[in-house]
């Protein structure tokens, strides 16, 4: 971080959506239902978890660990942006921009790895039933929470460390509606073959090897499912896995799209959808995903909302 006072831009000014400045302020609402969405939806995944002990599992336990993450992830953003939609100068310092860069990497990449695990955790469920609680213990749950957050925290250190190095010297907008690393490294006036080369290699094997595990232990679930002769038995053991299927999809799909790539692929308005979709409109969707279809859930909401004193 040596290098950040010889860059000659001390601040950005961030011009997501500064395109259509006639749809400012539906876009502010617009933004705020969905952020509102996400902090209640997803506090409330994780109070009816804590609050009722049938939930108190290794799934669910993950669960509310990915509902707390989305808050965080969501929580990088949202905010700066809801300010930017009123204010006529969408400005963010240059320190700022590295941190929110550092944060929205790690939290970003916990949603990932978190689906990886979740994925394990199916895996265990579905193919070694007779093994699932001695393996799948409190303390192996913890430390493979622990060991993720160590692994997204190295990670984006590197990307943030390697970003602030760059130089600066020209313009200092970012068409974006938050510092993210393609935009970034389209603005410098530096060499940033190193920075594209790390992105490119590294961020593929912290993305992907999340993916490969869930795509692996789908491939011996579904060997298993294929295997139930009961189609009752395997439509019950297939929707267990549904929810986090439809996450997978969501969050997935974007990113690969975003990350995987040269920076002179990106493009303004579509990036930006993009962004939206993985950052956003996925940390708001998840608590349904996981909600609607869950008997479990839906009877532990049922027991929380009778718990809610009534004043008529």
């Amino acid at each position: 971080m040596k290098r950040l006072n010889q860059s000659s831009v001390k601040e950005f000014l961030l011009l997501g959506f500064s395109s259509h400045p006639e749809k400012q302020t539906l876009l502010f609402f617009v933004f705020l239902t969905m952020y509102t969405v996400i902090l209640v939806g997803n506090l409330t995944i994780f109070t009816i978890i804590r609050m009722d002990s049938r939930l108190h599992t290794p799934m669910y336990f993950f669960l509310s660990t990915l509902a707390c993450v989305d808050i965080c992830f969501t929580s990088m953003t949202v905010p700066k942006l809801l300010v930017d939609l009123l204010s006529a100068k969408k400005t963010i310092s240059f320190s700022s921009c590295i941190v929110q860069l550092h944060f929205f990497l790690s939290f970003g990449n916990m949603d990932s790895f978190l689906l990886g695990i979740m994925g394990f955790d199916r895996y265990m469920a579905i193919c070694r039933p007779l093994h699932y609680a001695q393996i799948m213990r409190k303390r192996l749950c913890i430390l493979l929470v622990l060991a993720a957050w160590v692994i997204v925290s190295l990670h984006s250190s590197v990307h943030s460390i390697l970003a602030s190095r760059l130089l600066y010297c020209g313009s200092n907008e970012i068409h974006h509606f938050y510092c993210d690393l393609p935009p970034l490294l389209k603005l410098s006036c530096s060499d940033t073959s190193a920075n594209e080369l790390v992105l490119f290699t590294e961020t593929t094997i912290i993305l992907l090897t999340p993916l490969l595990c869930i795509l692996l232990s789908y491939f011996r679930i579904a060997i298993v499912i294929m295997k139930i002769r009961s189609s009752d038995g395997r439509r019950k053991a297939f929707s267990t896995c549904v929810s986090h299927l439809i996450s997978i999809v969501l969050f997935y799909g974007p990113v690969l799209f975003t990350y995987i790539r040269p920076s002179s692929a990106y493009s303004l308005d579509r990036d930006i959808g993009i962004s939206v979709m993985y950052s956003i409109v996925t940390s708001m969707l998840n608590p349904f995903v996981y909600s609607i279809r869950n008997n479990d859930v839906k009877e532990a909401l049922r027991k929380l909302e009778s718990k809610i004193p009534c004043h008529r």
